[in-house]
């Protein structure tokens, strides 16, 4: 076989394009995989870059091909786009990839472990219960309001009044639907105890992980955040500095500048938003605590700065401005494994 330097991968859940080039830019490779040939081609094949788009299941098979000793670079869909000639299809999408990964100034998503993968689908799951939960909770309020009754707000409220409106005689409803009301308590007690179990084994992770223990010292983060930002940092010492972390994030305003004139806007609201939202409401509960004088965030300069902050740009924006700073923390301290310090 000619000698391969790049190869661009088209993932899917059965065959698999690949588009290799060698060093002079020139196409040595077309080939279409079965899943289960993947490994051992990569195997038997001389160490190259191997470009990927980071989709389902890419992190997995960064592992793979990585174990195999070849240098796996993952790009996001979005930045892959522009490279792509022609009608979209397998092998034009593996070109694409392939041109795209030899940029040299093109952004990588960095890749997880198997340990951070493990954290990640814990919180994939736990996710899918709360909207199940939510959805199952919905669904009770609106058979009970066409009979005409209505719960005050908030789950615990549904779930203190539902055994006492299905055993109830006189309210008007059928034996059908007490029947079905019963089916829907069932299943929402169930969700809590699986999102509660989802939440101890979250906690059990944070325990024994010294990085977690580190990060849970930052005002605003607690368990669920501390784990999450571990999975998506992957290896933080692929970002440059904070900055580039909170960016990844969506963190940063959004900019649309053109002839010399500056617009800056909300925030560019990239990457996981579930972290994203984990560090705002993080942040709302350290301005919250700072506003009752419960919990001072940091230093009185620190106070003070947050104090002008909301008093200049109003609350929502100084908490996203502090959910930024929080990131930018989190990402000094994993990677270069330093303690949370109180500011001078």
């Amino acid at each position: 076989m000619k000698t391969i330097t790049t190869i661009g991968i088209d993932l899917a859940k059965n065959t698999f394009q690949l588009h290799g080039v060698n060093a002079r830019g020139k196409v040595v490779l077309r080939k279409t995989l079965r899943r289960d040939s993947v490994a051992l081609f990569f195997a038997n094949l001389p160490a190259c870059l191997v470009g990927m788009e980071a989709c389902a299941t890419s992190a997995y098979w960064a592992r793979v091909i990585e174990s195999c000793g070849h240098t796996v670079k993952r790009i996001h869909p979005r930045f892959v786009k522009p490279y792509l000639m022609a009608d979209k299809n397998d092998a034009n999408d593996a070109a694409a990839i392939c041109e795209a990964v030899q940029r040299p100034h093109m952004r990588f998503v960095p890749h997880k472990t198997q340990d951070q993968a493990d954290i990640q689908a814990l919180h994939r799951v736990r996710k899918g219960f709360v909207q199940a939960r939510t959805a199952a909770i919905n669904q009770a309020r609106g058979v009970l309001a066409e009979y005409g009754i209505v719960i005050k707000q908030g789950a615990c409220h549904l779930r203190s009044a539902l055994p006492t409106i299905i055993e109830e005689k006189q309210k008007e409803l059928s034996g059908v639907i007490r029947g079905l009301l019963t089916t829907l308590y069932v299943h929402i007690k169930h969700l809590d105890e699986q999102i509660v179990e989802q939440n101890n084994a979250l906690r059990a992770i944070a325990r024994q992980r010294e990085d977690c223990q580190r990060l849970l010292r930052i005002p605003g983060v607690g368990v669920q955040t501390a784990t999450l930002l571990l999975t998506v940092a992957g290896k933080p010492q692929d970002f440059k500095n904070g900055r580039q972390f909170s960016a990844y994030l969506g963190l940063v305003p959004r900019q649309h500048s053109t002839g010399g004139k500056q617009r800056m806007y909300g925030i560019s609201k990239r990457g996981n938003s579930e972290v994203r939202t984990l560090l705002i409401h993080g942040a709302r509960s350290v301005l919250r605590a700072m506003k009752l004088q419960r919990a001072p965030l940091n230093t009185k300069s620190e106070n003070a700065w947050l104090i002008k902050l909301v008093e200049r740009r109003g609350h929502n924006r100084a908490c996203v401005a502090l959910a930024n700073k929080m990131a930018r923390i989190a990402w000094s301290m994993l990677a270069r494994g330093e303690d949370y310090r109180m500011a001078a």
